[in-house]
């Protein structure tokens, strides 16, 4: 598929001007050389979820954008769509052809519960084309935030993720702060803990959103997002590495602004330096939004480089 004609220095020079600039990072990759000593990330296991770049494989397409997360030095990609924007139409093969290009993998995947629903096994078809070992949602298990809610979705998800099991694949949920809430018949009963206690961990499992785990706990206190991870490691196949600022409020929305990595107040060297297991999961950088510029992030293949030169450089304290 033929690349668009777009004036590469010059859209470089915009990008790395749009966002919050943090000490200087490089588009192409060329990126400060850190020894490995202390490396809380292990190299090989960041990547990105590219909702987090919409805006520039809406105007530009999957090849020009894959072509910039590699320049930067990403080599996994999670999936929020798997269309083009102004673009025009794309195959998963043709995808998965730019993904091998680009010497990227695809480890996952956020699809709608309406997906499943409609379209398991195709969603699971394009999962293998695609070559990629997880799929998920970042929807709620259920909007019924009720203990018989809670078992509904909860046999739902095993169903579905039985299926993935039996293609190879792991179907995962991701978190937002409402999943950490309590059960409205039980305000004794934290819904993430149900949710846990529900599903089948042969067939289900969860993608850690950690910002807003960190909401969570900010918004419905009680826990520490680290100690699901090390009391079940084997259900945590991926992070979301997003970092963010606490709202004025701890009960609107989520409780904290997203912000890049490393321009925010989550204890990330706390958090994986904590991790019993951090050689087993895929740790991937998002940033939803950014402040007045709903729905498209300005200059975010910007704020990837930044914070893709501030993940590999997390170091620990010991």
């Amino acid at each position: 598929m033929a690349k668009q004609k777009i004036d590469r220095r010059a859209l470089l020079r915009g990008l790395a001007g749009t966002t919050v600039a943090v000490g200087a990072a490089s588009l192409t990759g060329a990126l400060p050389v850190a020894a490995a000593a202390g490396r809380l990330i292990p190299q090989g296991h960041m990547g990105i979820q590219l909702y987090s770049v919409r805006d520039k494989i809406n105007e530009f397409g999957f090849a020009y954008v894959f072509d910039e997360l590699s320049r930067i030095g990403y080599r996994e990609v999670e999936f929020a769509g798997y269309t083009q924007g102004n673009v025009g139409t794309i195959t998963p093969q043709q995808i998965r052809q730019l993904l091998d290009v680009n010497g990227l993998k695809a480890v996952g995947s956020h699809r709608g519960l309406g997906d499943f629903r409609r379209n398991l096994e195709q969603e699971l078809d394009i999962a293998e084309t695609l070559g990629m070992p997880n799929i998920g949602t970042a929807e709620a298990p259920t909007g019924d935030r009720t203990i018989a809610g809670y078992q509904k979705a909860a046999e739902e998800f095993n169903t579905w993720g039985a299926a993935a099991t039996a293609r190879g694949l792991k179907l995962y949920q991701h978190n937002h702060t409402i999943e950490f809430s309590f059960a409205t018949d039980r305000p004794d009963v934290r819904l993430y803990d149900l949710f846990l206690e529900l599903t089948d961990p042969r067939f289900v499992y969860l993608e850690l959103d950690i910002l807003w785990a960190y909401g969570g706990a900010r918004k419905y206190p009680g826990f520490r997002p680290v100690d699901y991870v090390n009391a079940h490691p084997e259900r945590f196949p991926m992070f979301h590495v997003k970092d963010g600022v606490p709202l004025p409020d701890p009960q609107q929305g989520n409780s904290y602004l997203d912000v890049e990595f490393g321009a925010g107040v989550i204890p990330f060297t706390e958090f994986f330096g904590e991790l019993k297991h951090r050689g087993r999961f895929e740790y991937l950088w998002e940033q939803d939004s950014a402040p007045n510029a709903q729905p498209n992030p300005p200059g975010s293949l910007g704020a990837a480089a930044r914070s893709y030169r501030r993940m590999r450089n997390l170091r620990g304290t010991k």
